[in-house]
């Protein structure tokens, strides 16, 4: 159903606004199904958001109910892994330093706040590359990563080993 949905809104763009509106629909349930189609979309394909990334960024940090942060970090993750690859297909053009700046706060939120593991995962990952052009980044994800380690998930203790030894041989 959601991948069905995510090719209806790329054949009909128009209808990009309209999902991401009912995705920032803060404390109703139905935005996380907007978010959901919204991430497979921009699995699909990223170009869709070019022209909405100011709306998608700006409320990035209202997010509450966490089966919409889940997807939202998960296409944080995936707009910033286009825009620092060295084969980038799209993205790059249409993030701006606000926007990335936008992410690193929203990525930054959900590592510290009480989240599932996989929005904090993706935001490792987001937050570990958005300090290539942020230093601060490194040294604040350095930190939360360390303090966290021994009482997180094995999961989270997987990504954050990965980070870890990059940033430490950086």
């Amino acid at each position: 159903m959601r991948l069905e949905m995510a090719e209806l809104i790329l054949t009909n763009p128009e209808l990009v606004r309209p999902l991401l509106e009912i995705s920032f629909r803060f404390n109703d349930p139905i935005s996380a199904r907007a978010c959901w189609v919204l991430e497979f979309t921009a699995r699909k394909d990223l170009r869709c958001l070019d022209l909405h990334l100011d709306l998608w960024a700006n409320n990035l940090s209202g997010l509450r109910l966490e089966s919409s942060i889940r997807p939202m970090a998960k296409i944080c993750e995936i707009l910033v892994l286009e825009y620092y690859s060295s084969t980038r297909t799209s993205g790059r053009s249409a993030l701006t330093i606000k926007h990335l700046q936008l992410i690193a706060t929203a990525c930054f939120d959900w590592l510290i706040g009480t989240h599932k593991v996989a929005p904090k995962a993706y935001s490792i990952t987001s937050l570990y590359h958005l300090g290539k052009d942020f230093d601060w980044v490194h040294t604040e994800l350095q930190l939360l990563l360390e303090n966290e380690y021994s009482e997180a998930s094995a999961a989270f203790k997987a990504r954050a080993r990965e980070v870890l030894s990059k940033l430490r041989n950086r």
